[in-house]
């Protein structure tokens, strides 16, 4: 399972623009920039218990969101795949590179990894 504040993240990256302006400012303020609860509840002023309640409601709706349109297990299903694939490549003999297609695929393959470890 994956740490909750990256999970959060992730699940934020793909569902966010589908929370109130409200509910993505504050899992910004908190996953993102790191601000505690006071910190939040100064800055957008309301109670602490009004951004733990904002928080929960917000992570509730991203689980719901993932629940319904697994968007996020599909997207790691992929990632490991491409890893296998990479993986499996790399591990060929050096002779069989000399293969235009093998190389090729293999570094498609990388720009894919390279490029989801940046997103």
């Amino acid at each position: 399972m994956l740490d909750k504040v990256l999970r959060i993240g992730l699940l934020f990256d793909f569902y966010g623009a589908l929370l109130t302006e409200k509910q993505q400012q504050c899992l910004e303020m908190h996953y993102l920039s790191d601000l505690s609860l006071g910190e939040i509840a100064e800055q957008m002023g309301v109670t602490r218990q009004a951004v733990h309640d904002l928080l929960r409601r917000a992570e509730q709706l991203l689980d719901e969101y993932e629940a319904k349109l697994k968007l996020l297990e599909r997207f790691l299903h992929e990632q490991q795949a491409v890893r296998q694939a990479y993986e499996l490549l790399d591990s060929l003999p050096d002779e069989v590179y000399g293969l235009g297609q093998i190389s090729e695929a293999r570094k498609i393959l990388q720009l894919l990894l390279d490029y989801n470890k940046e997103a």
